[in-house]
């Protein structure tokens, strides 16, 4: 199977491609906070409630973002633009992360379908801003000068992802649709292996393990995002 074969390509990533590159996920008993801890933080009405408390674990998540690199599959997904770039095929990134490991790999138009760390959000003008320092609820917003009501520009429970009628529009024209490091439990991105293929797009996951929905998937490899991502592209772009 060669490139040359499909005319967009649209990759979706998750958290498992991030995973080898240090990012903490602070899930578990020993961790700085635990999976119930985080679903909590990760809601408007916490952010209303306790502004403090969710600032601090998302300038926490920020430092840590700074001292991180992306690993191979995030570079090889770079490459795989890079390759592309001028061919007929064109290829569309979708990440689930709101990390930057794809931008600091070197890859452009990523999108984020979950808001992004290193941007903030106000809520009273609902400017979206470059953010890649600390925020408390004395920030102001460079575009209103409202005080106090800037927060994560992260997309949380309850909330409608961002860019949806562009990933929906990429998901009708695509015939080949590539999963990365996703849990397929996450909604709507768990769906967009069914609307690729009900288009007739060629569907591949590539996970640590089978996600939900694996079974839908034409073509499966499970293993370290840092070795089948960068094998399965190597193939798809030179051939066997």
């Amino acid at each position: 199977m060669n490139y040359t074969q499909f005319k967009h390509v649209v990759v979706l990533t998750g958290a498992g491609i991030s995973a080898e590159s240090g990012i903490p996920t602070f899930r578990g008993q020993d961790g700085l906070w635990t999976q119930k801890e985080m679903e909590y933080l990760a809601r408007p009405e916490t952010f209303r409630k306790d502004p403090e408390k969710v600032h601090a674990f998302y300038n926490q998540r920020r430092l840590d973002l700074k001292q991180s690199k992306p690993n191979r599959a995030h570079n090889h997904i770079a490459y795989m633009q890079d390759e592309l770039a001028g061919s007929p095929t064109r290829m569309t990134l979708v990440t689930q992360n709101v990390d930057d490991l794809h931008e600091k790999a070197g890859t452009k138009d990523v999108i984020h379908l979950h808001g992004e760390l290193n941007s903030a959000l106000c809520i009273k003008c609902q400017s979206r801003m470059i953010c890649d320092h600390d925020l408390t609820d004395q920030s102001v917003c460079k575009n209103c000068q409202s005080q106090g009501a800037l927060r994560p520009d992260i997309v949380w429970f309850g909330e409608i992802p961002y860019h949806l009628d562009e990933v929906q529009k990429a998901l009708l024209q695509c015939d080949m649709f590539v999963s990365i490091g996703t849990s397929g439990s996450v909604f709507p991105a768990a769906d967009f292996v069914n609307t690729a293929k009900q288009n007739g797009a060629f569907t591949v996951e590539l996970n640590l393990t089978p996600s939900e929905n694996a079974k839908v998937f034409d073509h499966t490899n499970y293993g370290l995002a840092s070795q089948i991502v960068p094998n399965w592209i190597d193939t798809f772009i030179h051939g066997p």
